[in-house]
């Protein structure tokens, strides 16, 4: 059994500490060796980005410690900096990339496409998910690096959609990413894509009404979305033409896929107690999947911690709490092994279900009839 240690604030100042979560940015030097090599090397970006650090997580095991919630922003310097910096060091790789790579003869259409599939790996696994770190936080800076990486992938709306919907109804019929019990990725990915859309434009819509305001008003984050996303279309356009373009459209293909993956395994089959009349029981740690897995919590910035995130979603990845399997679900493996199961539903299904019904034993022995649960046909909360 691993033991769990206690981190003080005062550790958390030393950039040794940090560096481990540095670990992504040497995968953009990387990208940019595949562009100038070519060959075999373009297939090394989505190998590193997800293989690496499954080998990495067999290698170097569990990180049960946890550090001081209390840990003040300013004693976190150095991890902070490490998500501020990635938004540009992102921009420079995707654009550079653009205007480097699609005129290259030396690279044929196929090394293009596998490489900005790479590319598409890393915008998604790690740019989407800094995004996510940064539009918790408070400062304009960071929601505003999140909101470049966001527009980088063409899915700013995930901003408004995470913040006003999933946060607030994750685990009832309302929130569209809580993944179904029996619900494949198959058929949960296009519900997604529309679905998601679609409530976060209610959501900021209806917070305007809130306010007296209509949605054209310029203060809808719509607006500030769409001049985001068709300022970087028409820079991929100037800078590679239509291959450019082309290029850029399949690494934000890529990216959401990414990104849909994780949302797919991170609530699937937790659903919240209907208490009736359209009430739900608090969110609690038990309604998220965990996995404790060091090399890829080094990758995805801690969330692998996804109870404590939902428990106390304003703490900084560095200080989220490891829940045990007392207080939550565990995964069996790491996010990078679970979303390749979860594209082959059969493994999918029989790694995970078992826990699931196992969860539901633990938690809810009351609930004889799950079907309105497993289908969403709950009442929707209030």
């Amino acid at each position: 059994m691993t033991t769990s240690h206690y981190i003080p604030a005062t550790d958390m100042t030393k950039l040794t500490r940090a560096a481990p979560y540095a670990m992504s940015i040497l995968l953009l030097p990387l990208a940019w060796a595949c562009a100038v090599m070519g060959g075999w090397t373009v297939i090394l970006l989505p190998v590193f980005t997800w293989y690496l650090f499954v080998a990495l997580d067999f290698a170097v095991g569990l990180d049960p410690d946890n550090a001081d919630p209390e840990t003040d922003d300013d004693d976190l310097f150095w991890y902070r900096a490490i998500t501020i910096a990635w938004a540009p060091l992102q921009f420079i790789t995707l654009f550079g990339m653009i205007w480097y790579v699609a005129p290259a003869e030396h690279l044929g259409t196929l090394e293009k496409l596998v490489l900005f599939f790479g590319v598409g790996a890393i915008t998604g696994t790690v740019g989407i998910n800094y995004a996510h770190e940064l539009m918790h936080q408070r400062s304009k800076l960071e929601r505003w690096c999140a909101d470049a990486l966001l527009a980088m992938v063409l899915y700013s709306h995930f901003r408004s959609e995470h913040m006003l919907v999933h946060h607030r109804y994750v685990g009832t019929p309302r929130d569209t990413v809580t993944a179904r019990m029996g619900e494949s990725f198959y058929r949960f990915y296009p519900r997604v894509l529309k679905e998601s859309l679609i409530s976060a434009w209610r959501a900021e819509k209806d917070m305007l009404a809130r306010k007296d305001l209509p949605w054209s008003d310029l203060s809808n984050p719509f607006f500030k979305y769409w001049a985001l996303q068709g300022t970087f279309l028409v820079l991929a356009f100037a800078l590679g033409g239509w291959a450019g373009l082309g290029l850029f459209l399949l690494q934000a293909g890529v990216a959401v896929w990414q990104l849909e993956l994780v949302n797919y395994i991170e609530h699937y089959g937790l659903t919240r107690k209907h208490l009736g009349e359209g009430k739900y029981e608090h969110v609690h740690p038990r309604h998220s999947w965990n996995a404790t897995h060091r090399a890829s919590n080094w990758l995805l910035i801690n969330l692998q911690r996804h109870s404590d995130h939902h428990y106390k979603p304003d703490r900084r990845f560095p200080v989220l709490q490891n829940h045990t399997e007392a207080d939550a679900p565990q995964l069996p493996y790491g996010y990078p092994v679970m979303t390749m199961a979860a594209m082959v539903p059969r493994v999918w299904k029989r790694v995970m279900h078992p826990r699931v019904r196992a969860w539901r034993d633990m938690y809810y022995p009351e609930i004889t009839d799950w079907s309105a649960y497993n289908k969403a046909t709950n009442p929707r909360p209030r």
